[in-house]
Parts: C-alpha cells; structure tokens; sequence
C-alpha cells in the first residue's frame, strides 16, 4: 500500500454576481473525554485564491476558493450625508440583488433601498451601484435606475454603434461607468457607458477576441493600450509595453499589473504598479496572487502572503500624491488538512501531512506549560516526499518526538528499502541513514539517537549528534526488546526479568531485576520508570526508589510516559491512562476516541504521548484537527540526560560554541561564561528546543568585544517551565585551541 498524497483571475469585476449565500459546515460532535485544553488544525500553506462576490466603500464579501462566503467591514467607513439613486456617487456602497425582473437595491451602510424593475421584453445584463444595464430584443441597451425608490426610469444606451454584438461587460473602480466589449465588422473594440445619461464611446480597437481591460473614472486600459476617460474625442491611446502580468485594476493614476503567467522557480509572484502618467514603476505587494480585482469606490483587492497560514486581503487606494498606499483588511483562514501521523515530545506537537499543497511536511505547535497552544503553526521540515507503506502498517510513516526539537522516522523507498531520518531544526535539512534493511520499524529514540527493528531481525541504535550532516549507525545487535534513554540502551539478557543498561558513550553497564517472569518482550523507558511486558503480564520498576508496580497489560500495547502510561482499547475506542507514580497503578479512561480512524490508526496514528512533559495529543474527529489534554500526573524533577559540550579551537560569529544540554523536560535557562578567576564576560538567556538547551555563544563578552583565548568555566540553571521541581546546576569548562 502506498500513501502518496494557471492561477485564477478572482475579481470584482466582470459579470457582476447580484447575490450570495453563506454557506455553513455541519457541525460534527466531540469524542468524550477529559476537558481538553486546546485544539489545533492542520492547515495547508498552499494558498487559496479568492473572489469577490461583493465590495463596497463600507466593506467588502470574499469567498475562498469553493467554501463560504465572509463579509468583512471596514473599521473606518463613514457612510455619505445623502444615498440614493440621485446621487450616483454613492452608489459605491449598493448591494444589487436579482430575482427575475426584479433587482432589489441596498446601501449597505446607510439602509437605503430601491427596486428596479426590468420592463418586459428586456434581460438584464449587468448591474453596478444604483444603475441597471439591459438589452431589449432589438438589441438596444438601457440604463435603469429608480426616481423615488420605485418608479424605474428607462434611459436609452447612445452612441453604441449599429450591429455591433455585445461580447463582455465589465465592471470596475466606477460606479458611474461600464465596460462593453463588443465585435463588429470582425474586429473587437471596448468602450464605456456612461451611467449618468447612457453615452457610449467607444475608446480602444483590439487585436484580440476578449482583451483585457481595467478603468476607472479617469482611465481605461484594454488590450494594453491607456487612454484618459476625458480625453478628446478622435484621441488615440498610448501603447503601453506588454508583459505577462495581467491588467488587474485602475486605482488614482497606477495601473495594477498580477497574475504573471511565468515565475522564476524560487521566487513568488508580486501585484505590481505602472503609473500611466510617468510610466514608474513600483511593488505593491510581494507574495500576492490569486484574489485581486478592482472595488467600485476606485480601489482594489489582493491577496498576500508568504504562505496560507499567513494569507490576507489588502485595500489598495490612491493616495493623494498619485502614489498608492495599502492596509491588511482580512485574514483568509487557512484549509485543513489531513494529520497523517502526530507526535508530542518537550512542549511541541508535530504534525505530518500534505501541508505544502502536493507534498508532505511536518508541522509544529508550541505548547505551554499546561499544554495550551501558544503560536500559530509552523514548519519544522522541508517537503518532503511520501514513504511507502507496508499493507496493514498501524502508522505510517513510523515516527518518533526525540525531545530536543526534532523527529525521527522511518522513510520506505518503492524498492522497500528503508533509512532512518531527521527533521525538526529547520525548514531545510534532512538526515539520513540507511539500514540496509526492510520490513522494519522505530522502536524508540531520544535527543540524539533512533532505535530501529528491521525485519531480518537486526538491531540498529542510528545516532544523530550536534552539528551532523547525516545519520551514523553507531551499534548493530541482534533484535530483542530494547529501549534508549539519554544516553543509555536498555536490553533484557538471560537472567529472567533482568534488564541491563548500556551507557552508549563509556560503555558502562547498570543490571536491573525488573521482577518481571520472563524475558521481556517490550521494554521502555523514561527517566528512572522502566517499563516491561512479558505478553500477559506488565510492570514497571522505579530504578530512583527500587519499587516495582504492576500495571496491566491488556488492552494491546502501551506507551510509557513520565508516572503513567496510555493504552487504547481498539474495541471501545477508550484511551486509558494508567497512572503508577505513587507507587500504586490506578486506571482511567482518558478520552473516547472517535469510532472511525481518520487515518491508519495505533500510536503516533491516532494519538500521541510526551514523555518530556505529558501531555496527549489525540485525533478528536474533525478533519485535520487535534486536541490536547494534560494526564494530571506530576512530572519528574528536571534532569540532564546527556550533554554534548565540547571545546572547540576558534570560536567567532560565523562558528560559535554550540553546546547541546539535553534535558528531560522544557525549561527556561541562564548559562554564563566566566574567566578561570571567576569573572563573567558573558550571560546567555534563553528557552529550550524541545526539551533541550541549545545556546550558541560567539566568543564575545557582554560589551561586544572579544572575551580573550580562555579557559572558560560556564554554568548552566535550567529552570522547570511547569513549575515542577527545583532547578537544575550544571557547570563545567572549555579551553580554546
């Protein structure tokens, strides 16, 4: 089984739409469960384009792509003294809805209605502010508008040329003009209406079948050619140089130019101005595409941002220099997309999916100390291409939070191969180890190690330290149970229920008796818990108090946490917590899952645990969405589960000392930097990475200058971010050279 998974001209203008209706999702019910603190959504950040079915002087509807309508207002609209059909200028802000030979008339921001009615043997054609465009059977155009909010006044369309056919109208930055173009004689020609007493003029001949056109009430630019709407009969336009944007809007003097139809790979498309007096040109808005289009009032609409997760709506409007000036007006959400795989470790939770549109990325969301959602979504890997996935795989891909920022997993090629990966520290690095293997799985892994099980039945402990530019595997054993924590493998030998502990960098070992009956069969760990599973029976053994707690062991397989551990019961779809920190196993139902598995289902499928903090994370049955919920257990005093500090030979902006402390929970920390008689040339604040302390320090004092050759004695208090325990000392020293 495999899991794999021309931009659009959006405009006010054009056919104008005369209603709209506000569609709304069905609802869908929560799972029982604990009250949870917070919830999520994944969302794409491919973004959307937008329309327009309405925009006004007080405000403006917006649809994105195919979902409802959302009207927005204007903070700082003032709605005119006087609005009616006498005064077309304010007409800027009517809402035109038809029904039949009915259109119905609404100031949107004043209340003002009118109803024109379209006499028989006319059809409506087009509509904009208090005037009504239609066509009799001859072929004659007309203006409607009302005289005392009923009775319609009919004046004929002048000056339109014999025989010509209508192809287009458009409506754009006026409520007192309207755009036709139309074919005669073979040839096409645009002109305008004037609403105010129906003259037509006819301003430019095309060399195209539908030209592009933009105007306003001082300008019209079709076919890429710009003439004044008050120019002398008999003027010709001025010619303007092509490009392969579109015309987009006419706002004061600028012509608006977006939608370019070539982009350079790595660059993003930008809304850009022409002004059609000097011919400059400037940059109205970078990343914008997709959703831009002129308002009745002489100004525009777009859409930009560098991603949907940052996507919003500009007003553009002249600016009385002849400049334009622009102010985020909306934010257009984000679409969900489906969560493919979840993991929490250290205050994060990371999310996987199709987010950049077509490929695949991990995501992440910073959670507070009770595990609310603190910030928006974030990436926290490149895109990424899909693995292949083993036909019945409980999650795909496998995947492992490792406590320090990042997440390791398991990516299949389409010959089966597989490697161990790395991803989390920023949007652009990948790491990589093969396994030379297939059929596997990620057993466990923290900070900088990954535990991989490959069906030929080997063992592979894949570590990725400080500063790596790829995966090493640093042991090859046999396949048994086995877990890895900090620094330490932990394995079961032949001495029933004896686990012992591997220190992975001075090879010392720790022996265990868990109390458990057999060889065990599953091992985990976290802090001083370890957990062990012999099939039927299940206990964990506390290596800080010697004490072993039997926890059950139905219900299929658990995830060890910090004091407690989660079960999913697949029959009742129950989340159960088993919480043994007191030294006594006591059990709860945690959450209801939903019914129906959103994706393929098993941990890290459809919820998640973090052993740096412990929090869960579940799919709470609403696509791409997912809830938090703290387990109520207190956590483990802070503690330092291994540490990459080092001394490096030069130390300076472009190569600072980067030291990893990796901790067992979140913190807040201070490292100073001392002289060997004790004088503090540098202090250094910051919060973990995850649960791990990552500071970079540039060899420089306080002051700025240089802090000299050393040795230097630094001194590192993590303090617990929940509050929990006291604070943690670390110190030692680094010589240069």
């Amino acid at each position: 089984m495999s899991r794999s998974r021309r931009l659009v001209h959006a405009a006010v203008g054009g056919v104008v739409a005369l209603s709209c209706t506000v569609l709304t999702a069905p609802a869908q019910a929560a799972p029982e469960a604990d009250a949870p603190v917070g919830s999520v959504r994944l969302a794409t950040e491919k973004r959307v384009t937008v329309d327009y079915p309405w925009a006004g002087a007080s405000g403006f509807q917006y649809r994105p792509g195919t979902t409802s309508v959302t009207a927005v207002d204007y903070p700082d609209a003032v709605p005119p003294a006087h609005a009616g059909p006498d005064d077309l200028a304010s007409g800027t802000d009517v809402v035109n809805t038809r029904d039949g030979q009915t259109v119905t008339q609404r100031h949107r921001s004043t209340g003002v209605t009118a109803t024109v009615t379209i006499p028989s043997g006319q059809a409506f054609r087009a509509a904009v502010g208090w005037s009504v465009l239609t066509m009799d059977g001859t072929g004659a155009l007309h203006v409607l508008r009302t005289a005392e909010g009923t009775v319609t006044v009919d004046t004929p369309v002048t000056g339109f040329p014999a025989g010509a056919r209508p192809v287009l109208y458009r409506t754009g930055g006026s409520v007192g003009r309207l755009a036709i173009v139309y074919a005669l004689d073979g040839r096409t020609s645009v002109g305008l209406v004037d609403l105010a007493d129906g003259a037509f003029r006819t301003y430019v001949t095309s060399d195209e079948t539908t030209p592009q056109l933009a105007f306003n009430d001082r300008w019209l630019v079709a076919d890429w050619k710009a003439i004044r709407v008050d120019a002398e009969p008999g003027t010709e336009p001025t010619a303007l140089t092509r490009t392969g944007a579109q015309l987009e809007a006419v706002v004061g003097d600028q012509l608006l130019l977006g939608n370019p139809d070539f982009v350079l790979g790595g660059t993003d498309p930008a809304l850009t101005a022409r002004s059609l007096v000097t011919g400059a040109q400037s940059t109205v808005l970078t990343s914008s595409f997709g959703g831009i289009g002129p308002t009745p009032d002489g100004g525009a609409l777009a859409t930009a941002g560098p991603s949907s997760l940052d996507w919003n709506i500009h007003r553009i409007t002249p600016t009385d220099s002849g400049g334009l000036t622009t102010a985020e007006v909306a934010r257009v959400p984000a679409a969900a997309t489906g969560v493919q795989g979840l993991a929490v470790a250290g205050g994060e939770l990371f999310l996987y999916g199709a987010t950049p549109g077509g490929s695949l990325r991990y995501s992440g969301f910073q959670l507070d100390a009770d595990g609310r959602p603190t910030g928006a979504q974030t990436p926290r890997s490149p895109a990424l291409s899909a693995s292949t996935c083993l036909t019945g795989d409980a999650a795909c891909p496998q995947l492992e939070a490792l406590g320090d920022g990042r997440v390791g997993y398991l990516w299949t090629d389409s010959a089966g191969q597989e490697s161990v990966l790395d991803v989390g520290l920023d949007t652009t690095t990948v790491l990589s180890e093969p396994t030379d293997d297939s059929g596997g799985r990620i057993v466990g892994g923290s900070g900088r190690y990954v535990l991989y099980n490959g069906a030929s039945g080997k063992q592979r402990l894949v570590d990725f330290p400080r500063a790596a530019t790829s995966g090493e595997t640093t042991l090859t054993r046999d396949r048994t149970a086995a877990a890895v924590w900090g620094q330490t493998l932990w394995t079961p030998v032949s001495t029933q229920g004896a686990v012992t502990g591997r220190n992975l960098k001075t090879g010392t070992i720790t022996t265990i008796a868990t109390g458990a009956p057999c060889t065990p069969t599953d091992i985990q760990a976290v802090n001083t818990w370890l957990y062990w599973s012999c099939g039927g029976t299940a206990g964990v053994y506390d290596r800080a108090t010697n004490r072993k707690i039997t926890v059950p062991a139905d219900n299929g397989p658990a995830r060890l946490a910090d004091g407690f551990l989660l079960r999913e019961n697949r029959t009742t779809h129950d989340l159960l917590l088993t919480d043994f920190h007191t030294g006594t196993a006591t059990t709860r139902t945690l959450v209801k899952l939903p019914a129906t598995d959103q994706n393929t289902g098993g941990s890290n499928g459809r919820w998640a645990v973090d052993r740096f903090g412990g929090h869960i994370a579940y799919l709470n049955g609403t696509y791409g969405e997912v809830s938090i919920v703290p387990s109520g257990v207190p956590t483990s005093p802070l503690a330092q589960m291994e540490a990459q500090v080092y001394s490096p030979s030069v130390i300076g902006r472009s190569m600072p000392w980067s030291p990893v402390w990796q901790l067992n929970k979140p913190s807040t920390w201070t490292l100073t930097l001392a002289t060997a008689s004790g004088t503090v040339v540098r202090t250094l604040t910051g919060t973990s990475t995850g649960a791990a302390v990552r500071p970079a320090w540039d060899g420089t004092g306080d002051t700025g200058a240089g802090a000299g050759p050393g040795p230097f004695t630094w001194r590192l208090t993590a303090h617990p971010r929940d509050g929990q325990g006291p604070d943690l000392p670390l110190s030692g020293t680094i010589t240069l050279g």
